[in-house]
């Protein structure tokens, strides 16, 4: 196993966990040496993931001198505490929770209901989304993996929004699969609760949209106002997220700023077409298309919640910050239809 590196995932029995528990099985430069969870400690991991040659046994918490990354899939607000450990113990650790995304720890008690408990690591945490901060990743310790709705929404915009070509307050339009609300049985994801209808929520204000904000005021001088609307679909996976604002500009102009934005990007791309979530399954792509309907422009986003909007864009940063092709382990066969 010699240089490979040797990464622990806690939380490793949720949707995201496991997600991550399959890109890091068949990752060619990882060592997967400790998996973590609670309810499943003491378990073979082949009791749990049997299409793996995985060897041993599910652990309370993980061992942080032990590995060089911890992948952290625990609850929001669980992970935090832990983080200052693991990183003291000598592990870089990237974060699949909403736990260091916000750079304002007075944002923490709005979003969240609790003070930060180690605010003091806010500043030092890299917003993992590669399309804006790739260049922030190889010094990482600690990385912060953005929301699946969060990431939809800012690669929908960021294009427009740096090029000044946004030309009044936004609305985003997004919904995601059942497996967005992870794997935590409650009755709003039950079969019979969610078959067959379709629903907004969290119509007030959405735990995403600060991380929207936040990175789109880094593009902008005067970012736009962001009214965002999540909506719960009857589906596994996917997220599909329709932008609607003002054209500053002919629609060409603002399609070949996209075009530009993301030419040497590996993951996010500008089709021809609008696009479907089925098309960015079980895929680390974010698919955008941009159109408009009369003045105003229409841009659609759609991923995979699990994959790029989750454990995919984990991989992808810690590629990066550990100086490998940034599509390591993310390039598998496309699944469609």
């Amino acid at each position: 196993m010699s240089g490979k590196t040797r990464a622990a995932v806690a939380g490793a029995n949720g949707y995201a966990g496991m997600t991550l528990v399959h890109l890091l099985a068949r990752h060619p430069a990882v060592e997967l040496v400790q998996l973590t969870s609670r309810s499943q400690a003491g378990r073979p991991y082949a009791e749990v993931f049997p299409l793996h040659d995985l060897k041993g046994e599910f652990r309370p918490e993980p061992d942080a001198s032990q590995v060089e990354v911890v992948f952290s899939c625990l609850p929001h607000n669980v992970g935090a505490a832990k983080a200052r450990e693991w990183l003291e113990a000598g592990a870089r650790v990237v974060d699949m929770s909403a736990d260091f995304r916000l750079k304002d720890p007075a944002l923490y008690p709005v979003w969240y209901r609790q003070e930060h408990p180690a605010s003091d690591l806010l500043a030092s945490a890299v917003f993992g989304l590669p399309e804006l901060h790739a260049a922030d990743l190889p010094e990482a310790r600690l990385v912060a993996v953005p929301g699946c709705y969060s990431t939809a929404a800012i690669l929908g915009l960021a294009p427009a929004v740096a090029a000044g070509l946004v030309a009044s307050d936004v609305i985003v339009d997004a919904k995601s699969g059942v497996s967005g609300a992870g794997r935590s049985l409650n009755l709003g994801v039950h079969f019979a609760e969610v078959n067959e209808t379709l629903g907004a929520y969290a119509i007030t204000g959405h735990r995403h949209l600060p991380e929207v904000l936040q990175e789109l005021a880094g593009l902008a001088d005067k970012p736009p106002d962001v009214t965002f609307v999540p909506h719960l679909v009857p589906m596994t996976r996917g997220i599909l997220a329709t932008c609607y604002f003002d054209l500053a500009g002919p629609l060409a102009q603002l399609e070949q700023a996209y075009r530009e934005f993301y030419s040497e990007q590996p993951f996010t791309r500008v089709v021809d077409r609008t696009p479907t979530t089925k098309l960015a399954s079980h895929t680390n792509l974010c698919l955008v298309n941009v159109a408009a309907q009369g003045h105003k422009a229409v841009v659609t986003a759609a991923l995979d919640n699990l994959v790029k909007g989750a454990s995919g864009q984990g991989v992808e940063c810690f590629n990066i910050a550990f100086g490998l092709d940034r599509r390591l382990g993310l390039e598998a066969a496309l699944q469609w239809p």
